[in-house]
């Protein structure tokens, strides 16, 4: 009877913020080593298909980055990395659209129709949604990075997506765009990057950034060292001091850009721990970092 009771708290909890949420659009941005976790994956739609079925309005946007790098070694290219962002030349450009934009993109739309809800694929070959330019980028010297087709999104067609939500299905987007000028040009986007473009363009309610970390610790060697709540302030101190480097830098940019185009809420949670998602937007407490745009 204790248990049964307990379950029911449970649910008095979450139906607080399934209230608050209602209609709300969220975007999830999957990643990191859940993609290549076919069990953890499967907990991860089944949660998106569970907040679409109470009211919310899941938008999913995708990476592939683990799929990417088998197929480019099977191919014989080298992954190469600057400042956490992929180096995406005309070769493994092909590639990227192979194994992104179609396998791993058809991958997941088809996965949450198995698990009961309803998806759409938006990518090159059904409905394109984003749209960019080569990003400008410089290291920490201030030098030029130069990362081949890799641009950031400058334009989404918001009404394509919304129209979907309306519907009650889940738009999954690739992390990938066209030119913004020249729709023949392709080019990579970093998935982080993309996401808060989408979020931003939706005045979604949140961003979640699904990885295969639990979010920004104080010492990366100590999962206890996990900060639960960040301002914007204090996420900008964390990585000018080099606590929050490498891969995790454009996710915490993301989130602070999103944050200032007005969305309220962004979240880095590890997508590998069953259920994360529903426990970090139907909870009190939460299992990752979130940052806030007010700090109130």
């Amino acid at each position: 009877m204790q248990q049964a009771i307990e379950k029911a708290d449970v649910l008095i909890e979450a139906l607080g913020w399934i209230r608050a949420l209602r209609d709300k659009v969220t975007v999830i941005k999957l990643g990191g080593s859940v993609m290549e976790d076919e069990t953890a994956l499967a907990h991860l739609l089944l949660d998106v298909v569970f907040m679409e079925t109470v009211g919310m309005r899941p938008v999913i946007v995708h990476g592939g980055g683990a799929a990417i790098s088998r197929a480019m070694e099977a191919e014989g290219l080298s992954p190469q990395f600057v400042e956490g962002r992929r180096v995406t030349d005309a070769a493994a450009l092909a590639l990227v659209e192979r194994v992104l934009a179609e396998e791993v993109n058809e991958k997941i739309a088809n996965k949450i129709e198995e698990l009961g809800g309803r998806s759409m694929p938006l990518n090159f070959q059904s409905s394109n949604v984003l749209f960019g330019r080569p990003l400008r980028l410089e290291d920490r010297t201030g030098q030029p990075v130069d990362l081949g087709f890799v641009a950031e999104v400058t334009r989404v067609e918001r009404s394509v997506i919304e129209n979907f939500c309306y519907a009650g299905t889940v738009p999954v987007i690739p992390s990938m765009c066209l030119d913004v000028e020249d729709e023949t040009q392709k080019y990579n986007v970093n998935a982080d990057t993309a996401a808060r473009a989408v979020a931003e363009s939706l005045g979604a309610e949140k961003l979640v950034l699904l990885s295969d970390v639990s979010g920004v610790c104080r010492d990366k060697a100590d999962p206890t060292s996990l900060i639960s709540t960040l301002s914007p302030e204090e996420a900008d101190a964390l990585i000018a001091s080099g606590i929050i480097d490498e891969g995790m830098i454009p996710k915490v940019q993301a989130c602070l850009e999103t944050l200032r185009a007005g969305v309220a809420k962004a979240h880095i949670i590890d997508g590998r721990l069953r259920h994360s998602l529903l426990l970090e937007v139907y909870t009190n407490q939460g299992v990752g970092t979130q940052i806030l745009r007010d700090s109130a």
